[in-house]
């Protein structure tokens, strides 16, 4: 007897089959069914909520409901962008749980015809001190810089976040970003009856059977016997397919691209055909498959990589066909699209799976049922450390703050010779060729704030992704985001979430930055514990002049350090009070969406007029942090005198939001000036760039005095000395 829990589905879900049906389904149609109805696949816990996100604006082309938004960047071009997890499979078998998560975003953005030309990850780790948790870090490094290096995309830009929280569910995010002619794009619906459905790519196998059901489940020490969920990467093949689709996207008589990821040929079919209310007919003996004896079931619903649909016009499927064998990769003609709105499945010449597409694409939605959480925030009187230049190093060497480039120095960031502003400042920049334009890209989410206000520290994250992309002379121009959570059934996770919709929905609406894609990870928590919530923001914008670029680092002896913003003491949540007092539990510090839109305001124009010779965003670690950044990249020091009543140790490493530091030549100061001056920002000198050491003082004491050198030594390496101790 049929036990419906085993499917995934509830009693009620079950009931609606059998209404919409009027019969019971087979075997076959119910695996078709349950994987579709999966979290992974449905989004029925979610879909209600990110409704309410901002998803219109002049340059948008294409929202959320297609493999990968879309955005006018002018020319007759396109950018092209998606974020994803990969949790589960790389917690799991994190090298090819990472390099399969990598795969899989960038097919989503080949699907819209487009071509991937830049990575970006974001990941989350528990404590390096502990021996799995550093397996799992070089796992997904090392998948990830696979991948990326064998497909030729660069690496370009990322973070990595470590809590114990993250310890058994580390959190895999990748995102990538495509260029494509406007004329060439490819959307659903485009799909035509009789036109005929293409497989191309990989062969079929086993691995990935049940990898969407997989993701939509809390982990358990059983998770280790799904290894066979988690699909194997081939990124030579990946590489081809790249090739061969972005040359048939250039033809017109292909209509749609479909990836083939999360419920494999079930989930690409049904999609394009419920869209535009068609059906499909495919005949499963036609599909090229790795192993012998495979089930109809385990070929609906195989997640082995490197495969496309291509849906392509009557009578032009040779032309396609031989695109696909000059690059050494099969293409099987395996069905066609029909008007009677079924998913019908042939093998063997017999029926085994007929049901409306439109099913299996509508789950039954879940109504969230969110508790707020009273939070009480720690009040305690913090005390000053005796030696703030000790803090100031120790800050340095944290694994939150510190150079990540032990990381992205496994990772190829100057193939395709794009590259203008590399990994590890505040955005990375690729030029655009034949054209003055560049684009700039970033991922964002500091997941302390969001532990204990959601909806601050969402709007952060969107906020902090635009100021990022402002300092390197950026116009934001959409973002999309990977949403990280716990088990949504749990009423605390359901508020969690809602704030965090909320939080994003508001600065997003004041920064004019519409969500164009995005993604929903849920079930990220064991039985021990959940992770924090994890609210992604991967943002991209343009440069329209590219002579225009700025960067984070101090270069001219002589130039004037200028502060954008309040001079904050804000003594909230920051890795000063988590690293140094051991206290997490007080609030974010505050955000101003007005006064957030000034300073970014103030800067972008800054930039433009050619009034900056650098421009960094202050986050974690604050002031110091931010200062000792810029002597690094620039390999110069800086004196700085700071003039205030307030505590020095929150002056110095308090988190205040809405600030960026800049550095230009003292004739340019007095436009600067009244450029803030005109948008109603506080604008305060600090200092000069010279010499080799970074000084700073306050009210005549210097509080912190060392040389370029040794903190450069100090940020540079502290990672790597975690990870081989």
């Amino acid at each position: 007897m049929r036990r419906i829990e085993d499917y995934g589905l509830s009693q009620k879900e079950y009931q609606h089959i059998l209404e919409t049906l009027a019969r019971e389904p087979n075997d076959v149609e119910i695996a078709m069914i349950s994987v579709m109805w999966s979290e992974h696949c449905s989004y029925k816990h979610s879909k209600s909520s990110l409704r309410r996100l901002p998803t219109k604006g002049p340059r948008v082309i294409q929202g959320p409901g297609e493999n990968a938004g879309v955005v006018d960047i002018g020319d007759g071009l396109a950018v092209v962008f998606k974020m994803e997890s990969h949790n589960h499979p790389s917690a799991v078998e994190p090298f090819h749980g990472a390099a399969t998560g990598v795969g899989g975003i960038v097919r989503d953005v080949l699907a819209m015809g487009a071509r991937p030309i830049a990575l970006l990850d974001s990941l989350r780790f528990g404590d390096l001190s502990e021996p799995r948790v550093k397996y799992l870090f070089s796992g997904v490094v090392s998948g990830i810089s696979f991948y990326g290096n064998c497909i030729g995309v660069p690496t370009i830009a990322g973070e990595i976040y470590f809590h114990p929280c993250y310890t058994q569910n580390p959190l895999v995010n990748v995102m990538c970003v495509g260029l494509a002619e406007q004329r060439h794009l490819k959307f659903s619906k485009a799909v035509k009856s009789g036109a005929s459905l293409l497989l191309v790519g990989s062969l079929t196998g086993r691995d990935g059977i049940g990898g969407a059901s997989f993701a939509s489940e809390t982990l358990s020490e059983e998770s280790e016997s799904k290894r066979p969920c988690v699909q194997i990467a081939d990124p030579f093949m990946e590489k081809l397919l790249i090739e061969a689709c972005v040359e048939a996207a250039n033809l017109d008589t292909v209509l749609t691209i479909q990836d083939l990821g999360a419920a494999g040929l079930t989930s690409a079919c049904s999609e394009i055909a419920a869209k535009v209310n068609k059906g499909v007919r495919i005949d499963l003996s036609r599909v090229s498959v790795r192993e012998k004896g495979m089930s109809p079931v385990e070929i609906l619903l195989s997640e082995s990589q490197e495969r496309m649909l291509l849906v392509v016009e009557r009578g032009e499927e040779e032309r396609v066909e031989s695109i696909f064998k000059k690059w050494g990769l099969r293409a099987a003609r395996i069905g066609e699209v029909t008007d009677d709105g079924f998913f019908t499945a042939l093998y063997d010449g017999k029926i085994v799976a007929q049901i409306p597409a439109a099913l299996l694409t509508q789950a039954p939605l879940v109504e969230l049922d969110p508790t707020p959480v009273l939070l009480s925030p720690s009040c305690v009187e913090l005390p000053m450390p005796r030696n703030l230049e000790e803090v100031f190093l120790e800050l340095l060497a944290s694994p939150n703050i510190c150079s990540k480039r032990y990381v992205f120095e496994q990772y190829d960031h100057m193939v395709g010779i794009d590259t203008v502003v590399r990994p590890g400042h505040d955005a990375a920049v690729l030029r655009i060729k034949g054209t003055s334009k560049a684009l700039a890209m970033t991922a964002d989410c500091n997941p302390f704030y969001c532990s204990v206000d959601p909806y601050v520290g969402a709007q952060i994250a969107v906020c902090e992704a635009a100021r990022n992309l402002i300092v390197v002379g950026a116009e934001p121009l959409a973002l999309t985001d990977c949403l990280n959570f716990g088990d949504p059934d749990k009423p605390q996770v359901a508020y969690q979430f809602e704030m965090t919709i909320n939080g994003m929905r508001d600065a997003a609406t004041a920064l004019n930055i519409p969500v164009v894609s995005g993604n929903v990870s849920f079930y990220n928590e064991t039985e021990a514990s959940r992770v924090h919530p994890t609210p992604i923001v991967g943002m991209v914008g343009l440069i329209e002049d590219a002579s225009r670029i700025c960067s984070a680092s101090f270069k001219n002896p002589g130039d004037v350090i200028v502060l954008l913003g309040p001079m904050s003491d804000d003594q909230r949540l920051c890795e000063y009070t988590r690293l140094i007092h051991k206290i997490e539990h007080v609030l974010p510090p505050k955000i101003d969406l007005e006064l957030e839109k000034r300073v970014q305001r103030c800067c972008l124009n800054a930039i433009k007029d050619g009034l900056l010779n650098s421009a960094h965003d202050l986050s974690e670690g604050g002031l110091a942090v931010g200062l000792a950044e810029c002597c690094i990249f620039g390999g110069i020091g800086a004196v700085c005198e700071l003039w205030n009543d307030s505590r020095a140790d929150f002056l110095l490493f308090g988190e205040g939001q809405s600030r960026i530091l800049v550095s230009l030549v003292e004739e340019n100061l007095e436009r600067l000036i009244q450029l803030a001056k005109n948008e109603n920002v506080p604008i305060a000198v600090l200092g000069r760039v010279t010499g080799d050491r970074l000084v700073v003082k306050l009210n005549g004491r210097k509080l912190i005095d060392q040389p370029v050198r040794k903190i450069k030594e100090v940020y540079e390496s502290s990672l790597q000395r975690l990870v081989n101790q």
